[in-house]
């Protein structure tokens, strides 16, 4: 049976604190399926097209991880894709215990879904998509936050 994980979010943009956790769970899993949700309460500052291309751009080498979009719950959206895990970075407390609810209830949905939470890397635990929007939108220098290949878009 493949090890499929889950590794979801709005990634608006996809920072380097997530791309930390994606190489760090290469090893541990067949199959990472990047899945952008769309939740109907939050207006992205960027295109869904636009990070799906830096995830694709920034993975075009590793095929094992895919990037798909889903709307809906998250556990049912396992089931679709056979994902028998979920993946999750852990920044700090705050963060684990408002996980782990999350995983309590996607495991009440389904008794055979796992949630593997992997601690940031500590120069990545201060990194989160709301605070480099705004590092963005007031002209900041986002730098040491983003990947590459994202930096190259938003330089333009």
């Amino acid at each position: 049976m493949q090890r499929i994980a889950l590794f979801p979010g709005t990634f608006d943009p996809i920072t380097l604190g997530h791309t930390d956790i994606i190489d760090r769970a290469l090893d541990l899993f067949d199959e990472i399926v990047i899945g952008i949700g769309t939740n109907s309460s939050k207006t992205p500052m960027f295109s869904l097209e636009q990070r799906i291309q830096w995830i694709k751009d920034i993975y075009v080498q590793i095929p094992k991880v895919k990037v798909h979009t889903y709307a809906g719950l998250t556990a049912k959206y396992c089931e679709e894709i056979g994902a028998r895990f979920i993946l999750r970075g852990i920044r700090g407390v705050v963060d684990f215990e408002y996980e782990k609810a999350i995983a309590d209830v996607n495991r009440m949905m389904d008794t055979k879904l796992e949630t593997v939470f992997l601690s940031c890397t500590p120069k990545y635990s201060t990194i989160a998509s709301s605070l480099v929007r705004d590092v963005l939108k007031y002209g900041g220098d986002a730098t040491p936050l983003l990947p590459e290949q994202v930096l190259k878009h938003i330089n333009r």
